[in-house]
């Protein structure tokens, strides 16, 4: 096993990929020369050349929509929008032609394309560098999107998304680039060096995508969260003593509802937990399925714990961000219910 951060993980997956088979291309804004603007493709381009990892203009229409046709030809896009609040301009490609590619050929072509995205705040970017878009895309039939929450999981995921012959939209978290995230701003960061889902395996290696895991086992109540929130979770509980059973739900689509159907139906409670606004959020869908499947098992009312209805702010970020201290009130509210 070697300690790896997330950037170096989502690196080592496109490196082992691109190893692998020569139909793995990689490419975006700055991710050839520069290696991207989180570094996450560095050395790609020397390493394999520029006819396999390569710049493209600001034109994140021009990307996806390229890698659709390449996809469609037989080759592999992974191609990196450098945030995911640059993805509307692409979006119409994603959704229009990406996802309904085998739909409309009945089969016969199919797209074999991974969009990946930095999602998410906690860096002080301000309203259109801290977007978390994920329900745009599961929404959509045909995508599959991913969230991963730690190094070990983001490149196995990235390695089976590579591999997936339909388009995945695969969002990283960028607040855990470098270390878990705790919910905490002024504390230190830690580093992925000393946790242990730093520990990264080497060479190929794939975590299905539709399986979710159990981070903490409880009986209380459930938490499902994703990519930030699984650590502002585990941080929630450990400070409000809660006995919690948390749920890294690691993929959305598809989405394992076996392991969220068992874990509420044995706690009888379920809060559910997402950095993006609360409205029409892909917490929305995980209370109504909870509420479909689970309907005669729940003691309480379902609780989604999210970012409000407002553009993501800068000036009052930690006011936004589902912090451990709102994570936290929610378990306890409905454990008194």
């Amino acid at each position: 096993m070697t300690r790896r951060s997330m950037v170096e993980a989502i690196r080592d997956a496109m490196d082992v990929m691109m190893s692998r088979d020569d139909d793995v291309v990689v490419f975006g804004e700055d991710v050839g020369y520069f290696g991207g603007v989180f570094r996450a493709s560095q050395g790609l381009q020397a390493k394999y050349g520029k006819s396999r990892c390569f710049d493209t203009p600001i034109s994140e229409l021009g990307i996806v929509g390229v890698a659709v046709g390449m996809a469609a030809y037989g080759l592999k896009p992974c191609v990196e929008i450098q945030f995911a609040d640059y993805m509307y301009p692409a979006y119409d490609q994603i959704v229009s032609e990406a996802a309904r590619l085998r739909y409309r050929s009945n089969g016969q072509f199919t797209c074999p394309l991974v969009v990946r995205m930095p999602t998410g705040g906690g860096i002080f970017g301000g309203q259109t560098h801290s977007q978390s878009p994920e329900a745009l895309f599961t929404h959509v039939c045909g995508l599959k999107t991913v969230v991963p929450s730690n190094p070990s999981d983001a490149k196995g995921l990235l390695i089976a998304a590579i591999e997936d012959p339909d388009p995945v939209i695969f969002l990283e978290p960028k607040r855990l680039y470098n270390g878990p995230f705790d919910g905490h701003h002024d504390r230190p960061v830690t580093p992925w060096a000393k946790h242990h889902l730093g520990e990264v395996a080497d060479g190929h290696y794939a975590v299905p995508l539709g399986r979710a895991a159990i981070r903490r086992q409880g009986t209380a109540v459930t938490v499902l969260a994703y990519g930030t929130m699984v650590h502002v979770a585990e941080s929630a509980v450990a400070e409000t003593g809660v006995d919690a059973e948390i749920i890294d739900l690691r993929t959305l689509l598809p989405l394992d509802l076996e392991t969220i159907e068992t874990s509420v139906k044995k706690t009888g409670r379920c809060v559910i937990v997402h950095e993006a606004t609360l409205t029409s959020g892909f917490g929305a869908e995980l209370s109504a399925l909870v509420q479909e499947r689970c309907f005669y098992h729940l003691e309480a009312p379902i609780v989604r714990v999210a970012g409000w209805d407002t553009p993501y702010p800068h000036a009052q970020e930690w006011d936004y961000f589902p912090g451990p201290s709102r994570i936290g009130r929610a378990l306890l509210a409905t454990l008194e219910t």
